[in-house]
């Protein structure tokens, strides 16, 4: 079995290839002296039987990941749950699944085509988080179920890696506030999602977070053509203490629900 920071290391180097900016923005902190810590990492996945968020959970429970939290996010169809590590250093986990049943037939029945031809063999192995896509997608199969799910549209084209790394803000040096951040992000020439505004959550709900954009990289699809689309985004999250003076630790569902849209087609 391999260590927990190398399979963390490895899930960051896969991120890092769909999304270089993040990359950039991480070596832009480090020569401005900071010490880039993660707070959590998302991943995605569908509710279908064999593919629900304990087949992604159970390779980080192995290294002693609980469930902590969870969370519905009606609009868009999704359930999630986050789990966290004892030691405190170590990334939160937020898993998060299209719940297959409140979709429609066709989504449901491209799901259970796609997952046909994902053998148990994979699932189950540790490199399972990171695997990329296992399936064969065409750009049209891609483009029509982006028509009624982005979510969908998203993991039939990718697959299971890291959708998000998220810097943690409490442990930055120059930057405390998240405005501030969001302004240095922005004059380096990075777009921010502005859905529900730059700023999702506030100091009341004990967590302020800001996402980049997703950047649109070039996907090689099964069909043999090449398009670029939205890959993955870069997520700066700020916690608040509770009345017991720890750090709320969870999340905000309908914070969360808008950072879900950084991988959308900016039009």
């Amino acid at each position: 079995m391999m260590s927990l920071e190398t399979l963390l290391q490895k899930m960051w180097v896969d991120y890092c290839e769909l999304n270089p900016a993040a990359k950039r923005i991480h070596d832009i902190f480090t020569q401005e002296g900071e010490n880039v810590l993660n707070d959590h990492i998302a991943l995605r996945t569908f509710n279908h039987p064999r593919l629900g968020i304990e087949s992604l959970a159970q390779h980080f429970k192995k290294y002693g990941y609980v469930e902590k939290g969870e969370y519905t996010f009606v609009e868009k169809k999704l359930y999630a749950k986050h789990y966290e590590h004892p030691n405190e250093d170590m990334p939160k986990i937020f898993i998060s699944e299209l719940e297959l049943e409140k979709v429609s037939l066709f989504i449901r029945e491209t799901v259970n085509k796609l997952v046909e031809q994902l053998p148990d063999s994979l699932i189950q192995s540790e490199s399972f988080p990171m695997c990329g896509r296992p399936w064969k997608t065409s750009f049209e199969l891609y483009s029509q179920l982006a028509k009624e799910s982005e979510y969908a549209s998203w993991v039939a084209a990718y697959g299971f890696r890291p959708n998000h790394f998220t810097v943690n803000i409490n442990k930055l040096k120059k930057f405390e506030d998240i405005v501030q951040l969001n302004d240095f992000i922005k004059s380096k020439g990075y777009t921010l999602n502005k859905a529900g505004g730059e700023v999702k959550g506030t100091p009341a709900d004990y967590l302020e977070q800001s996402s980049t954009m997703a950047s649109e990289i070039p996907v090689k699809f099964d069909d043999g053509s090449t398009h670029n689309i939205p890959g993955c985004y870069y997520e700066f999250a700020k916690r608040y203490p509770l009345a017991n003076g720890k750090l709320y630790q969870g999340f905000v569902a309908k914070s969360a629900d808008k950072i879900f849209e950084s991988t959308n087609k900016v039009n």
